[in-house]
């Protein structure tokens, strides 16, 4: 039997100010199968904080089509003309069995949501003969069965995307495209042609069932559902390269496969870390009445050199938070909506203050050139689905909106005719009013609201004018 989650560690810390911010660690996995895990305060962080930041906005048309262009090959390139004949072969034998294999590994839910084994193909490897082989061999790596059969359900980080977009919150990025594409296009050539060999290696073993990845995506989710905050597994997911060290390399392989390891840690990790830590804190200062909720992956939050050290080296208290403590943000979520709706926010990172504009659906000739797995773990067409689905929502809860505030509207008036008559007095056949006098205390705002006034003033208009008339005919 599992434990209770209040037993297990979370992957929040609180950046001590006021208001508060926060530091959230995800994982690319389906949100589905941990969102039930994660502590209802990591959970009220979210809900609570105003101004919500990723690494890179997912849900930025910008973002998806820079990511596209990055991974292609060169005006005019193919992958057959820079590849080894072999490599190029053992890849297409490769692809042809995934495409084969594709209908059998979908799932029943997946096919109830009209998903086709061609498509998703396509939506995953479509025109890979255009992208450079660093992006193939990413590709490679999430083309295995338990890849696909998650497909069609957004990654933790996606879905805290969108779920801010539909509660209306500013969200924004601290990566630019390129900071996190480059890197990887930096490799030289003998250090990619070595790790799409050893992908295959591993993809052609697992085929023949003599080999095991030492990292699955079920160990992940594992890890992450238990609050392991130790395991090193969480690097590989956040550099989102698989790792190419094993004791059966042969001794030159192995130097290779080191300082593959080794560009990657410091690329994409450590310096990424020292990048976003300075973003963060340029962010806080710019906005000090503001709660920031910072979702990146959890690989960032764990080791040496993290974005917690950038933060604490520029003085800041930054503390893990269990998840059995509570969330207080001192100043109102209410007022941090009020001020920063009025007032634009001044970092250059920010990625969208108002709603993303509305994906719009591709041509067919467009629908090759998508991302691979490891990236957006979704086709665009999914998240069109999604992203309408959404602003639907938006639009019956912004008219039920303006029924409460109807509502309240009526409220307020019921309230203002809860104060005490005016006093009516006839003296030498003139009419006077006298106010009663309001309690101390008692909240005035009937004076903001004119139609309450004019329609106690019509009232009041009405019952002297009867009055007068009765006077008049006893006269």
């Amino acid at each position: 039997p599992l434990p209770q989650q209040s037993e297990l560690n979370s992957f929040l810390w609180t950046i001590k100010r006021d208001p508060p911010s926060y530091f959230f660690g995800t994982i690319h996995v389906p949100y589905t199968r941990v969102w039930d895990f994660i502590p209802e305060n990591s959970k009220k962080a979210f809900q609570q904080s105003h101004v919500v930041y990723f690494e890179l906005d997912l849900t930025d048309p910008y973002t998806i089509s820079a990511l596209t262009s990055c991974q292609l090959l060169p005006q005019g390139e193919n992958l057959q003309d820079v590849l080894p004949r072999d490599i190029y072969r053992r890849l297409k034998q490769h692809l042809d069995y995934v495409k084969l294999m594709m209908p059998f590994w979908m799932t029943p839910d997946q096919r109830g949501k009209g998903l086709y084994a061609d498509y998703l193909f396509n939506a995953i490897a479509g025109n890979w003969e255009r992208k450079r082989p660093v992006w193939v061999m990413l590709m490679v790596n999430s083309l295995t069965e338990v890849d696909i059969k998650s497909r069609g359900v957004p990654v933790l980080d996606l879905y805290l995307a969108q779920e801010a977009e539909r509660l209306r919150k500013q969200t924004g990025a601290v990566e630019k495209v390129e900071e996190q594409c480059h890197p990887l296009n930096g490799l030289n050539f003998s250090q990619v042609v070595f790790a799409l060999n050893q992908t295959l290696l591993q993809q052609e073993s697992l085929r023949a069932g003599s080999f095991q990845i030492p990292y699955t995506t079920e160990d992940l989710i594992k890890h992450y559902n238990c609050g392991d905050l130790s395991s090193i597994i969480f690097n590989h997911d956040t550099s989102q390269v698989p790792n190419f060290i094993n004791a059966t390399l042969p001794a030159h392989e192995r130097i290779t496969a080191q300082e593959i390891d080794s560009y990657f840690r410091q690329e994409l990790i450590y310096k990424r870390n020292e990048r976003m830590g300075r973003r963060v804190k340029d962010l806080l200062e710019e906005n000090p009445d503001k709660s920031f909720f910072f979702a990146f992956g959890a690989g960032h939050f764990m080791g040496n050199n993290t974005v917690i050290d950038v933060l604490r080296r520029e003085g800041y208290e930054v503390e893990h938070t269990p998840a059995g403590q509570a969330i207080n943000n001192r100043k109102s979520p209410q007022n941090l909506l009020a001020l920063s709706s009025s007032s634009p926010a001044h970092s250059p990172y920010v990625m969208s203050q108002e709603l993303p504009l509305p994906l719009h659906p591709r041509k067919e000739e467009e629908k090759e050139e998508l991302l691979p797995h490891l990236l957006l773990p979704d086709s665009i067409d999914m998240l069109e689905k999604v992203d309408r689905k959404y602003k639907k929502r938006k639009k019956q809860q912004q008219k039920k909106q303006r029924l409460r505030q109807f509502n309240d509207l009526w409220v307020r008036l019921e309230e203002s005719a809860t104060d005490p008559p005016p006093r009516i007095r006839i003296i030498n056949g003139y009419i006077t009013v006298e106010p009663q006098p309001r309690g101390h205390g008692r909240s005035s705002h009937i004076h903001a609201d004119t139609s309450n006034a004019h329609q106690l003033s019509h009232s009041l208009f009405l019952s002297l004018l009867t009055l007068t008339l009765r006077m008049i005919r006893q006269h």
